[in-house]
């Protein structure tokens, strides 16, 4: 649910509402962790974090590697679209996709950013 503070509000004091999970600033994150708490909720907040991938068992596992690769390497995964946590569901769609992400991976031509046969380009520094 995307919305302001009278939606988040509104999804803590529900007390339909058992578990909640936030994405977006840690001042947020952390005021909106400790409401649910205050609330016995379970809370996952991601605070400063990026974007999230969730991959069911029924998807088309060739996508999402390859939305995947483009999402992390892709302007040298330094975009907001950078997918920073991917999310596998179950084991076996976990053993797929990371298997073709390693093929994926193995593959990649780095080199200048304005190279067409560059797939990745430089990074900040050699350690990053």
């Amino acid at each position: 649910v995307h919305g302001d503070k009278t939606a988040v509000d509104a999804l803590i004091e529900d007390p339909r509402v058992r578990a909640v999970g936030f994405v977006g600033s840690s001042p947020i994150a952390q005021s909106i962790y400790t409401a649910a708490a205050s609330q016995n909720k379970r809370a996952q907040c991601f605070g400063g974090a990026k974007n999230h991938m969730v991959i069911m068992p029924d998807a088309d596992l060739e996508q999402a590697a390859d939305a995947l690769i483009g999402a992390a390497f892709g302007s040298a995964g330094e975009r907001c679209m950078a997918i920073s946590v991917a999310v596998p569901v179950g084991e076996a769609t976990a053993d797929r996709l990371r298997a073709l992400l390693e093929e994926r991976i193995a593959t990649l031509t780095l080199g200048p950013s304005l190279e067409p046969s560059s797939d990745f380009g430089p990074v900040v520094s050699a350690q990053a």
